[in-house]
């Protein structure tokens, strides 16, 4: 297990010192290429992170084939063994009916492409057998080549979409999601680093196309952000943003720094997935719901009728306040919603806890008590010290087009662990 380990690290290694020998010339993401030109000692193996894990993926080994084979045998064994169960059993009471029909439609996506497999894998055989009958005939042996490499490509693929397929997910990764940010130490400085890491992450959205609807803010005397919540919608958000839960750390002169010393702050960030209805069951009886006057600056709506809401669940201590609306039934509903997106994250890290020990060897444990970020403004970069990547182009990244270069490395740095994880297992 440990060697099946240190090889694929090995691997891995190999591969990024290739990636990071690329010129900057082949990447048109700017992006990109402002990473590569300050120093040839950056870690940038990130930048070619889709077709790195496109090739790494089509170099399957043979104990990773041989590992995968056994799974997809079990996978038409269970499915057959189901089939035969719904076909044949007749007095089978309707909640078992309903139970293996479930796991049945589970393993439906699997089997087309375990069908779609073997008959690939049949024809390749054909095409073999073909090639040592005829081994004459110059004609007949390039045309089955050609027809062998074509269905060999395709063998590789199928597999690739079949071992992605047997990795271990979370359920939760098509979610919507809650980013919560919230000034950390260094007083003002913190509260307004909060408000541009706030926005940084709403740019990120805007170009993704995503919805991003701001659910809270509480502002500091300088305008910053002591605390700020949005709710981010899209598709696969929450699998996107995940690992940008944490501390992130500043390096800047604040504005109230007289002197020109760089100050060192930190904001937490907290990423939730949302959940839905049948996820989180409120019953009122658990619930406290307060309501009090709107502070701050809120113009002649502000401190004029109790539109602001506070609530607690009172089983875990959990509170949820919320004045951004000037209605109290939005406030609650925006704080019920946040409510509930906590607890769903509670009983999922819970259950992950439990099942596995998969999510220690991830990137990160996404724990808002790690520092996994430096945003350096003097020396206009930005490290992600979980992956090792540095990044100069600290403008870049403020504004939200440069986020990919750190988020798709954890998404890849995630999948590569998943990939050992699956081949350690005997």
């Amino acid at each position: 297990m440990r060697i099946n380990r240190l090889k694929w690290s090995i691997n891995v290694v190999q591969a990024i010192e290739q990636l990071q020998s690329v010129s900057a010339i082949s990447h048109t993401n700017p992006c990109y290429r402002k990473s590569l030109l300050p120093s040839a000692t950056d870690n940038v193996f990130l930048f070619s992170a889709r077709s790195f894990s496109t090739e790494l993926q089509s170099q399957l080994s043979p104990d990773l084939i041989r590992i995968m084979e056994r799974r997809l045998s079990a996978i038409e064994h269970r499915s057959a063994s189901l089939e035969n169960f719904i076909n044949t059993q007749l007095e089978v009471s309707p909640t078992e009916h309903a139970r293996a029909n479930k796991e049945l439609q589970k393993l439906r996506g699997s089997m087309d492409l375990i069908t779609q497999l073997r008959s690939k894998q049949k024809e390749i055989g054909g095409l073999r057998s073909l090639m040592a009958e005829c081994p004459e005939d110059k004609d007949m042996l390039d045309m089955a080549n050609e027809e062998l490499s074509q269905a060999t490509e395709e063998e590789k693929r199928l597999q690739n979409l079949l071992l992605k397929s047997l990795l271990p997910s979370d359920d939760a990764d098509e979610r919507d999601c809650i980013l919560e940010v919230r000034a950390g130490t260094g007083g003002e400085e913190a509260s307004l680093f909060a408000m541009d890491v706030f926005k940084m992450y709403e740019r990120y959205s805007q170009k993704k196309g995503w919805k991003y609807e701001v659910v809270d803010i509480t502002a500091s005397d300088l305008k910053g952000y002591k605390e700020a919540s949005a709710a981010i919608s899209g598709a696969g958000v929450f699998g996107k943003l995940k690992f940008e839960s944490g501390i992130h750390r500043v390096q800047r002169v604040p504005v109230t720094e007289k002197s020109g010393r760089i100050h060192t702050s930190a904001v937490s960030v907290a990423i939730l997935p949302q959940a839905d209805e049948v996820d989180v069951q409120l019953r009122n009886e658990d619930l406290r719901i307060d309501t009090y006057r709107s502070g701050g600056s809120g113009g002649q709506h502000a401190n004029t009728t109790n539109s602001a809401v506070r609530v607690t669940h009172l089983r875990t201590g959990i509170t949820v306040s919320i004045q951004d609306e000037r209605s109290q039934h939005m406030n609650k509903a925006k704080a019920l919603k946040v409510l509930c997106a906590k607890l769903y994250e509670m009983e999922r890290l819970r259950i992950q806890m439990t099942r596995s020990k998969l999510r220690s060897e991830q990137v990160g444990s996404g724990d808002r008590s790690e520092r996994i970020r430096t945003y350096n403004f003097p020396q206009g970069r930005v490290t992600d010290h979980r992956v090792g990547i540095t990044h100069h182009g600290i403008d870049g990244v403020m504004q939200g087009e440069c986020l990919d270069v750190f988020i798709d490395a954890l998404l890849l740095q995630q999948e590569m662990n998943a990939i050992a994880s699956f081949s350690s297992i005997e």
